[in-house]
């Protein structure tokens, strides 16, 4: 890559690179210039409220999601250890118990994530339409 007397490259080379970096604490950083309000960032006080409505509603769904898989997951070990003979019986030289442990919870992760992203979806729905109707 050739550089030409402005010290940019040339057009056939890549464009130069651009440091990007955080904001210092105390300067004048993003903070200090107001938000562009456009598109679907919230232009009243009404469509804040439902702006901050909506995201407490998203992180309450994502807590009892996350606590329902942990219970879920939690029950399936449960189980697996009252049933011992599932660690006497192998297949492919793996005992079954390790086997339903490692495979299982793949299905129910799958499952509990469709359906969070499902209700997570709604959620957003009934926020677009509440504020389509502003």
């Amino acid at each position: 890559m050739t550089e030409s007397s402005s010290g940019r490259a040339d057009a056939a080379g890549p464009p130069p690179r651009v440091r990007v970096t955080a904001p210092r604490p105390g300067g004048g950083g993003a903070s200090a210039r107001p938000l562009p309000q456009h598109g679907g960032a919230p232009t009243s006080d009404i469509a804040g409220v439902y702006a901050r409505s909506l995201i407490r509603s998203q992180l309450r769904l994502a807590i009892v999601f996350a606590i329902g898989f942990a219970v879920a997951t939690a029950l399936f070990v449960l189980a697996i250890a009252l049933v011992p003979a599932l660690d006497s019986s192998f297949v492919f030289g793996v005992p079954a118990s390790w086997l339903l442990l490692g495979v299982g919870v793949y299905p129910l992760a799958l499952t509990v994530a469709g359906l969070y992203v499902r209700a997570a979806s709604r959620n957003e729905a009934r926020y677009r339409s509440l504020t389509e109707a502003e």
